[in-house]
This record gives C-alpha cells, structure tokens and sequence, in this order.
C-alpha cells in the first residue's frame, strides 16, 4: 500500500477566469498542464455532461511529488451547487495569506495562524499561516461522512490508509498512505452527506497491476465500482488505466495505473498559455449576454 499515492482533487469550476486568479495569483499555484476536450469524458471525470469541456492541473509541483487541483470546466455550465461533502483543503503558505490580503481576496480569521477563505464556487479553502515548505505545502483534503467508524474501516481495510489522528471532540479521523503525503481527513457531519452538483472526487495512484485486484475486492465486499476498468484517451497523451470507485457516502474514489499516470502527467510547460488562450477564445458568457440568457446552473 505504501505504493499507492494521493494525486488530487477534482472541482467543477463555472467562471474560469476567477478561478485561475485564486489558484495562480492568491495561492500562488503553478498551472501544470491544459487540456482541451470535445466530447464528455468515459470515466465522466467532468460529471454527467457529454458536451465540450477542459481539465486544467494545478499545484505547487508535479504530480509526482505535490497533491494538486483538478479543474474541470463545462462550457455553458456557470456554477454548481455545492454540498456537505467537501469541507475544505487545507495548505501552509504565508505567501498566500499575504497574496489574499494584497488582492482584497476575503479572508477570515478562524485559529492560531489560520485563515479560511473560499475558491470560486465557494469551495472552502485553509491557510496555515506560516513559511511555505520545501516539500508540498498541501497538508490534507477534508471529507465529511455520516458514519465516521463506517467510512474509517472502508478506507483502512479495503483501501489500505493508515490512521494517523483521531480526534473524537472534532469528530475526525486523520489518515494516509504514507507521512509524507496529502492527508485525508474525515469528519462526521452528524447526518447524510449531500454532493450537490459540484460534487468532486480525489484521486490515488497505484501500481497497475493492483486495479483487477481493486476491483475484484470491491466486488467481493458488495461497494459501489462506478466505473469499473476502462482506458482513457488523451490526445498527444499517454492512455490511463483506471477504476472509478464510491465509498459508502458516495464520495468518488478514482484509482489510475501509476506508470502511465507518470507519462500523462509531465508537466507542460505551455500549460499557462493554454489555458490562457482557452480562456480567451471562449466566448460563451459573450454569447449568452448577446442572447440575453445566462448559462445553466448545474
């Protein structure tokens, strides 16, 4: 298990443009890589929506050493409903908390040194007021559950983490693949757990030859596979292997072969103007405003 790894996560995102600003110039990310795609995608890594999309990677590194942000992008979607699902990211970058204060980006107080502010869409977001690490600055992802003991075997003894914290006055487990990774933290929300429409999904790697076996387990154990082994296309890229899985609260769990996860996930150094020119060839908010309509909420 400790082969496998936390790679990221996905968010909808309905106003690119605001989106970029907060990743790039408040938190002072890096856009990794843009991709461009025509039609939905088969592993519906863009939610339920088969028209034109595009996936923008960002982070403070690569994939191989950072947890990063999927940033998926529904061309005449313009925002998302959110849930209780997702409950927040937290990172250490006292560079971003004066960034936020510079550019007027809200910002609120919430503990020593720890700053809560939101992403475009509302997606929670802390900051740990302190020097940025040389390694990965992302500390963990957190997921509220409504059955924290439930969800604690699920992603321990079928998926292979290892508890790192316990908290029972907060109501959260900390756990991991290894110290030296993102963390994910569940929290029990008390109740049932709402995905809205912005619902994300986090991403592991893995050896290639553990997702039959993945699959098999999930199988065995009567859980949810919602996508059970399928190749995925890139253009110019390499072609990933996955297994799209939900833990008991429908929170999706993506596992992709690790070899060619590593080809596809080099990072392009034209990502940048990409999706800046991406974002300036889309002239759907034009198009709307012409029309006098306003883009769907999903």
């Amino acid at each position: 298990m400790a082969l496998r790894r936390a790679l990221h996560f996905v968010f909808k995102v309905g106003d690119r443009a605001k989106t970029a600003t907060f990743y790039r110039d408040v938190l002072g990310m890096k856009i990794l890589r843009h991709e461009e795609f025509e039609e939905g995608c088969k592993a519906t890594c863009n939610g339920p929506y088969d028209g034109k999309w595009s996936k923008t990677m960002v982070g403070f590194g690569p994939e191989d050493d950072h947890f990063v942000a999927e940033l998926t992008y529904n061309y005449g979607v313009g925002e998302y409903q959110l849930g209780n699902d997702f409950l927040g990211l937290t990172l250490q970058s006292s560079q971003a908390v004066s960034n936020a204060k510079r550019l007027g980006w809200p910002l609120t107080e919430v503990g020593e040194a720890l700053y809560l502010t939101q992403a475009p869409g509302g997606y929670p977001f802390y900051l740990v007021d302190k020097e940025q690490p040389p390694s990965d600055p992302v500390q963990k992802v957190c997921l509220g559950v409504s059955d924290l003991q439930r969800s604690t075997h699920y992603w321990t003894s079928l998926l292979g983490m290892k508890v790192m914290e316990k908290n029972e006055e907060k109501k959260t487990v900390l756990m991991g693949f290894s110290d030296t990774q993102c963390k994910l933290e569940l929290h029990d929300n008390s109740g049932a757990v709402d995905h809205g429409t912005a619902s994300g999904r986090i991403a592991f790697s893995c050896p290639r030859e553990q997702l039959p076996g993945l699959e098999a387990l999930m199988k065995k154990e009567n859980q949810k596979i919602l996508t059970p082994l399928v190749s995925l296309d890139t253009p110019g890229k390499a072609t990933v292997e996955v297994v799209i899985l939900a833990d008991p609260d429908g929170h999706e769990i993506c596992f992709v072969g690790d070899e060619a996860f590593g080809q596809l996930s080099m990072v392009d150094p034209k990502g940048n103007e990409l999706l800046d020119r991406a974002m300036v060839e889309d002239k759907s908010d034009e198009w709307f405003a012409k029309h006098n309509r306003q883009k769907a909420a999903a």
